[in-house]
């Protein structure tokens, strides 16, 4: 009854279900897709890709005003290419539009559409509950409540249908990912003991509490977290800040008489959280110490796999872990998977925050928490604990081990409830940056967090722009115009590689160049196509002592795009600098390169929204990044030559600008990406797809080098979550996370730290 037909961009190849994507936008209109107005629709999606990544199916419905970005659904296949959901298809439906994937290539499909009356929709359920006993109870819960509400059957039709597939909204998402990989059952708990057994050292690891007029049930939970814990070598140190509520010190009395490793101080006078740290800090006897907000709850299992994390990097400083939220019902939500070590992202917002874990002997040798930092006091101790260290000495535990609760005026419930923390927090790392003797000033940036303006050297440095051409005179026009129009830096030249342009416009056009601006030179290479060779060949040509290897479909937006990508790239230790770039319909073409992505690499963010912060904040945020793209990137020309430059010989095409990125690390190497340098990139106009037919095995032998040369690292990025997806570019969680709560996670993900 109901089959694709195709629409634009769309042609097929050879069998059936095989087709040719001739656009980054295929559609099809599915047949009769008016019958489906009003009824409960089971879609049924298959899609794979050969060599392409995954990315999502979009489905738009038109209600008589026409397809727009109100009307439409959006599928993400697992690792599988599958994709399955209910849908309610709105009573007013007339024409259904289906968006395969957002890339040229080729692609096989199936798609299937299947109405479902009540018994169907009983009968799904039921199966569904059979296959996942453990929601048999709280589903017969939901469902009673819906009828005692008056909603009947209608109603309850509905619940089924939304509890059969919750995976389509954001915190059911979450809910389900809790269920599958995060509950501590009973054989979970026995293996997590095993593991204890096992430690070869077992320190004692404190935990420190400050407490002002908590809620008794909150700070009650909060203790009773620490008690729970499976690893028994601890003491928890609580200072009250001289509370008002009589109940608080009341419950601290009762729980310090009742357990010897429970310390009590209690203030005199108010101090504030600083000084209230402080002197639950003071009662440390433990070589380390964890800090636990009075309303927070740990997880069972937490000091065990700091343990763990001790023994295994005894020399660490500071250790620190995921984390999520309790909502005001008891829900866990809003979980927060982080990178590794990011020193940079750290300038930024304190993504370390919860669970932290620092040497004792060092917080007090640096002298604690410092008063007059209150709302950024654990920013600001993290900052001066992490100052000069290596990927080795702050080890991130990829477990959420903590719970935050939200409540009215809690940091939880939103990043404004402190403002006062703010400005704290521009402090902390402006002291930051003028310890370590960095020039640069610091300012509230996007959505409260921080932006770091490093100073530009003075002067200026000559930067050389390699930027690799080949007829494609508009493109090429409007790069060059955009770039000598409207960049503020000072000091650069322009090296355009003419790799066999043959447009006689296009070559006068480069001839015209040459005679009215001295800082440009054209280099002729009439050999084939190879990015990494014209750009290795310029960069031997270079003057200048900074390298900006740029893409001739690229277009200013930011004035001081190249100030701010040669401030960082002047910074101690930093290797390659890329910058944030747009498609031209306004959406995020590159926010940095993730590894693993479609099985080597992709970009950060893909597609997102202007304006959108991103996961975390970081589709906005300075941070270091694995790699970023060639289309604009710079770096020091010593460091391009340490490296020996990009791979001509393997890596003609794709994944240069990766592989270099990764040499660049080996090497000791940080790479960062900037938001704060903004170009638009028009993609492949000028070259055509990497999947056009006679390109794709060079493609899939490139992708063979990549993955034979970097192996398990590919899998392991240290700048993004083995709990978040390597099927997509947006963040999603991973269904079948890369660690888990069974094993020790170094010793499943050692990859995580190579150099």
């Amino acid at each position: 009854m109901f089959s694709l037909v195709p629409l634009v961009n769309v042609h097929p190849d050879g069998s059936p279900d095989t087709w040719r994507s001739l656009s980054d936008d295929p559609q099809f209109l599915v047949s009769n897709a008016d019958r489906l107005a009003g009824k409960w629709v089971h879609l049924d999606a298959y899609i794979q890709y050969e060599g392409l990544l995954h990315t999502p199916i979009t489905i738009y419905w038109d209600e008589g005003h026409g397809f727009n970005e109100t009307n439409v659904l959006i599928l993400h296949p697992d690792a599988a290419g599958q994709a399955k959901i209910l849908w309610r298809a709105p009573r007013g439906l007339l024409a259904l539009r289906v968006d395969p994937c957002a890339q040229m290539g080729i692609f096989v499909k199936t798609f299937k559409l299947t109405i479902l009356n009540r018994p169907k929709l009983f009968g799904m359920a039921f199966l569904r509950l059979v296959q996942r006993p453990s929601r048999l109870g709280a589903s017969l819960s939901r469902s009673l409540k819906q009828l005692q509400a008056g909603g009947g059957v209608n109603g309850l039709v509905g619940l089924i249908a939304k509890s059969l597939y919750p995976e389509s909204d954001l915190q059911s998402s979450y809910v389900q990912w809790v269920d599958r990989n995060d509950v501590l059952a009973p054989s979970v708990k026995q293996a997590l003991t095993a593991r204890l057994m096992r430690l070869k050292t077992q320190p004692k690891i404190a935990v420190i509490m400050p407490v002002y007029n908590a809620k008794p049930v909150w700070l009650k939970a909060a203790i009773e977290s620490v008690k729970a814990q499976i690893y028994p070598h601890w003491e928890l140190c609580i200072a009250d800040d001289a509370s008002t509520d009589p109940a608080v010190r009341r419950l601290l009395h009762a729980e310090a008489a009742l357990e010897p490793r429970i310390k009590l101080h209690l203030r005199e006078r108010n101090g504030h959280i600083s000084a209230c740290s402080n002197s639950a800090l003071d009662l440390v006897s433990a070589d380390y110490f964890a800090t636990l907000d009075h309303d927070d709850v740990l997880r069972e299992h937490a000091l065990l796999l700091v343990a763990e994390a001790i023994t295994r990097w005894p020399d660490a400083r500071v250790f620190y872990s995921d984390e999520d939220k309790l909502s005001t019902e008891g829900q866990r939500c809003d979980p927060h998977f982080k990178c590794d070590w990011n020193p940079e992202l750290l300038l930024s917002q304190n993504y370390l925050c919860h669970l932290m874990v620092i040497k004792t002997a060092l917080a007090r040798e640096l002298g604690g928490f410092r008063l007059g930092f209150e709302g950024a006091q654990d920013h600001d101790l993290a900052l001066r604990c992490t100052q000069g260290c290596g990927p080795d000495e702050v080890i991130h535990i990829p477990h959420i081990l903590y719970h935050w609760r939200q409540h009215e005026g809690s940091t939880a419930q939103g990043g404004d409830a402190k403002p006062y923390a703010v400005d704290a927090g521009v402090r902390a790392v402006q002291e930051h940056l003028d310890r370590r003797g960095v020039r640069g000033s610091v300012e509230v940036g996007a959505y409260g967090w921080y932006r770091v303006r490093f100073a530009v050297l003075d002067p200026a440095p000559l930067v050389t722009l390699i930027i690799p051409t080949r007829n494609g005179l508009d493109i090429l026009r409007t790069c060059i115009k955009s770039i000598v129009e409207k960049t503020s830096y000072p000091n650069f030249e322009i090296i355009i590689v003419d790799n066999g342009s043959d447009d006689p416009q296009t070559l006068r056009y480069l001839d015209d160049l040459v005679a009215s601006d001295q800082r440009i030179r054209v280099l002729r290479d009439d050999g084939p196509f190879n990015y990494s060779a014209l750009n290795n060949r310029a960069a031997k040509l270079a003057r200048g002592d900074y390298l900006a290897l740029v893409n001739n479909d690229v277009e200013v937006i930011t004035p001081d795009w190249l100030s701010e990508m040669v401030s960082l790239a002047a910074q101690e230790g930093i290797g390659a600098v890329g910058a944030r770039l747009w498609y031209a319909n306004g959406t995020l073409q590159h926010g940095g390169v993730i590894l693993g992505v479609g099985g080597v690499a992709g970009h950060s963010h893909k597609w997102l929204e202007p304006n959108q912060p991103g996961y975390m904040g970081r589709a906005c945020l300075l941070q270091c990044m694995s790699a970023v793209t060639a289309a604009c990137l710079v770096v020091r020309k010593t460091a391009f030559d340490q490296v020996n430059g990009l791979d001509e010989a393997s890596l003609a095409v794709a994944f240069n600008d990766v592989d270099f990125c990764l040499r660049l690390r080996a090497a000791g190497y940080r790479n960062v990406w900037t938001p704060h340098a903004e170009l638009f990139h028009h993609e492949s106009v000028s070259r055509g797809s990497d999947m056009a037919p006679e390109k794709i095995q060079r493609f899939r032998q490139e992708v063979k080098v990549m993955q034979t040369r970097w192996g398990d690292a590919l899998q392991f990025d240290p700048a993004y979550s083995p709990n978040l997806t390597n099927q997509n570019e947006d963040f999603g969680l991973a269904w079948v996370p890369r660690v888990s709560l069974t094993l020790p996670w170094f010793e499943r993900e050692g990859a995580t730290y190579l150099p």
